[in-house]
Order: C-alpha cells, then sequence, then structure tokens
C-alpha cells in the first residue's frame, strides 16, 4: 500500500514537472520572439541613424560652400564697387556696377532660394536630418536595452528546467516585461527617457 501511495505521488510530481517545463518553454520561446523583434528593429534603427546622419553631413557640407560662396561673391562685389570709384570712364563705370548688382543678387539667392537650395534650406534640411538621427539613435538604445532584458530572461528560465527553482521563471517573466516596455518606448516616445533625465 505504501509502495502505491509512493508511485502515485512520484507520477503526480513527474507530472507537475513535465507541465512546469512547457510552461517555462513556452516562456523562453516567447522571450525569443520578442528577442527577435527587438533585434530587427533595432538593426532598423540603427541604419536609419546612420542615413540620417550621412544625409545632415551632406547637408552642412553643401551649407559651408554656400557661405563660401556667398563669401567670396560679396567681397567681390564690395572689392569691385571700391574699384569703380576709381574709374573715370563712365561706360567701364557702369560695366562695373552691372556686375557688382550680378554678384550681390547671386550672394542674396546663395543665402535663402528655396528653389536653389540656399544657405538658410541647407541649414534646414541638416537639422532635420540631425532630428531624425537622434530619435533613430534613442530608438535604438531602448531596443539594446530591450534585447538585453529578453537574452537574459532566457537564460534565466533556461536555469529554471535544470534548476528546479520557480523564482527565476518569474524573474525571467518580470523581465520580459521589461523588454516589452523598452520596446514600447523605443517605437511610440524614444526621447521620454532621455527628457525625464534632464
Amino acid at each position: 500500500m505504501a509502495g502505491a501511495h509512493e508511485e502515485l505521488e512520484h507520477s503526480e510530481h513527474i507530472e507537475h514537472a513535465s507541465h512546469s517545463n512547457k510552461g517555462i518553454a513556452l516562456l523562453i520561446s516567447i522571450l525569443a520572439l520578442c528577442l527577435a523583434f527587438s533585434e530587427t528593429l533595432g538593426k532598423g534603427a540603427q541604419t536609419e541613424s546612420i542615413t540620417a546622419n550621412v544625409r545632415s553631413n551632406d547637408a552642412w557640407a553643401y551649407y559651408q560652400a554656400k557661405v563660401i560662396r556667398i563669401k567670396v561673391g560679396q567681397t567681390a562685389a564690395e572689392n569691385m564697387a571700391l574699384l569703380s570709384r576709381t574709374v573715370t570712364d563712365p561706360a567701364l563705370k557702369e560695366e562695373m556696377a552691372k556686375q557688382v548688382e550680378v554678384w550681390r543678387k547671386d550672394a542674396a539667392k546663395d543665402e535663402d532660394d528655396p528653389g536653389r537650395n540656399g544657405r538658410k534650406q541647407q541649414m534646414e534640411k541638416a537639422r532635420a536630418a540631425e532630428e531624425e538621427r537622434d530619435t533613430a539613435l534613442a530608438r535604438y538604445h531602448h531596443y539594446e536595452f530591450a534585447s538585453a532584458a529578453f537574452q537574459i530572461g532566457i537564460v534565466l528560465a533556461s536555469a529554471t528546467i535544470i534548476t528546479g527553482i520557480m523564482a527565476l521563471a518569474w524573474i525571467a517573466g518580470g523581465l520580459g516585461v521589461i523588454g516589452l516596455a523598452f520596446m514600447a518606448v523605443g517605437l511610440f516616445a524614444p526621447h521620454v527617457l532621455h527628457l525625464m533625465g534632464h
């Protein structure tokens, strides 16, 4: 009779352990799926930040070229205007005045011309690209934290199967929730934690 009772307890224990292991295996699968999503989102955000950084650098380089062109045009116009004061020939003086006007108009267009991408427009493009880069980087960092939480959760859940310590599975589940929270912040409000730090 005692042997049958022990055998029944042993089979219940095996059934309970099997049920627990299935639950833990499901937890590991869910954490691995979330890890795949966070890694994919992280790579996308990283690529987006690099692309935006290149666009920003290009716009700033074009901006600098416009600044140089404006300064050269303005200097040439000022020098020609000074030189024209020493000229006595009226036809030459008029020709010089026309050239001064052309250089000044070109400098004004290079400063602010939506159709020709003036200096002002290049600065706006560069700043917009910097903002996109910063947002993508913020997303990337959140996805990296999420991935770390999922990876540690997978390790702890796996350790639960080996050790039988169920507290590890609960911690793994908690890390999964934390990872999901980081993913959500990265997707919907990537700057919120940065703003809270200031």
